[in-house]
């Protein structure tokens, strides 16, 4: 008896507080005292109304983050500080996996309210068809929708439903040591891949470094953004990468002719988060041993924090192929809502303190003593408000970055949006490796691995 007073003063003194905040009206605030006076017996009404936010009361706003979030970013803490009993946490997830979140789903329940970490093109399909995540619509203010730069929402967005919330923006852009390519004699940014070839076996010759160029094997940071820049049509009916088309073969064999003059290690997996991060590409250009490096613009600002002269950077776009398109990919890491969570108006408030936060940003593209991510912000009024009164701290590849984007699409939002480039990787390096001679067999055989997976999961 006990234990429902106090269930049903709880969900009244939220109703109350709701009230003054003028999140519900009198009426709404009368039919919950009524709902609430049933005692227990009534929880199954309670339940079905919209009493339900009342409950999330009983506990804190939970957002979780993918830690290396926090690791590149350490204004966050500030932000956290201005929503007083808020429970951060670091979401269990490694490698994009999403497993605890899929399973805490099918019981109808979360641990958390929001997850910031999610990539639309890795796993936000799989997440709403588990269930696991709902639409942003009902919570976010129309006037931050309105504010996306349109190609982010499209990247964003699953049948006209906003399904991630934007964070942090990377586009596939290059990075060359400057330091390395004077020695060599070569142009810091090679504007074609066969400028970027040459440049990169000169400065191997001539011994300004051990190695030319590098790149991230993972094939949505290379297979995928090497086919955009030559044409980035190159999905199929389904919404798959198409790797049978004439970009991917392109693309195949321009990582082949660049691992001619790079880190032998080139193809290995990463030494952390599940492979996918401290790759060799990385290592390599932290250690100034390559001159040229292709990846989203936050890895080499990242990687050049540990060289003697970190402005000997120097970042541009990706090359493109003779007559291509000049195209990359881009994608963005923003923020799920659970559909089982609790304080869905709340995460609103919150996500939105977090991704206009100009201190994150500021970190973020100028750097800090801890890192420098340059990850950048995907709305139009931060940008609007640089461009009308440029801060004293903006370095100059904000605007190269910004301007990528316009030319820039993001990897197609499907089940096996992911899963289809590490289905078929070491399928595609048989031919890198000069086990498969022909890089249509060996590109026809990734096709067929991935079908054969989705057939297997149904």
């Amino acid at each position: 008896m006990a234990k429902r007073r106090e269930q049903e003063h709880l969900l009244q003194q939220a109703s109350r507080q709701q009230l003054l905040g003028g999140r519900i009206d009198r009426r709404e605030f009368l039919t919950r005292s009524l709902v609430a006076g049933l005692g227990m017996a009534g929880i199954g009404t309670v339940a079905k109304s919209s009493l339900t936010p009342a409950l999330a009361a009983d506990r804190p706003l939970t957002p979780t983050f993918y830690q290396w979030i926090e690791d590149l970013h350490p204004s966050i803490p500030k932000v956290n500080a201005k929503f007083p009993g808020l429970n951060y946490q670091i979401a269990p997830v490694e490698g994009f996996g999403i497993e605890r979140f899929v399973a805490e789903s099918k019981k109808g329940e979360s641990t958390w309210d929001v997850y910031a970490g999610q990539t639309p093109f890795v796993e936000m399909s799989a997440m709403i068809k588990a269930g696991v995540i709902e639409p942003w619509d009902n919570y976010i203010p129309k006037e931050v929708i309105d504010d996306i730069i349109p190609s982010i929402r499209a990247e964003c967005t699953v049948d006209g439903k906003l399904y991630s919330w934007p964070f942090l923006l990377d586009v596939i852009t290059m990075g060359s040591h400057s330091g390395i390519t004077k020695k060599a004699g070569v142009a810091d940014i090679p504007a074609t891949w066969d400028d970027f070839l040459a440049n990169a076996k000169k400065i191997q010759e001539s011994k300004a470094a051990p190695f030319g160029a590098t790149f991230d094997a993972h094939g949505w940071r290379s297979v995928a953004p090497m086919a955009h820049s030559l044409n980035s049509n190159v999905y199929t009916s389904e919404g798959l990468f198409d790797f049978t088309s004439d970009q991917a073969i392109a693309a195949l064999e321009l990582m082949k002719k660049i691992m001619a003059v790079s880190h032998p290690d080139i193809l290995l997996e990463g030494a952390s988060d599940g492979g996918v991060n401290g790759t060799p590409d990385e290592v390599a250009f932290a250690a100034e041993r390559v001159g040229y490096q292709v990846k989203y613009q936050n890895a080499p600002l990242r990687m050049a924090h540990n060289w003697k002269d970190p402005n000997q950077l120097r970042l541009g776009p990706m090359p493109k192929f003779a007559n291509g398109e000049g195209s990359t990919v881009f994608w963005t890491t923003g923020c799920a809502l659970f559909k089982h969570g609790k304080n869905k108006e709340k995460a609103a408030e919150y996500i939105k303190a977090l991704t206009y936060d100009r201190q994150i940003w500021k970190d973020s593209i100028a750097g800090t003593e801890t890192g420098h991510p340059g990850q950048m912000p995907p709305y139009k009024s931060v940008y609007a408000e640089w461009a009308a009164n440029k801060p004293d701290w903006m370095p100059e590849f904000v605007g190269l970055v910004r301007t990528q984007l316009d030319k820039a699409r993001a990897i197609n939002n499907h089940l096996f949006g992911l899963q289809q480039f590490v289905i078929g990787k070491p399928i595609w390096e048989t031919f890198l490796k000069g086990e498969e001679p022909n890089p249509k067999v060996a590109m026809q055989k990734v096709v067929d691995a991935v079908h054969a997976e989705m057939k297997r999961a149904g």
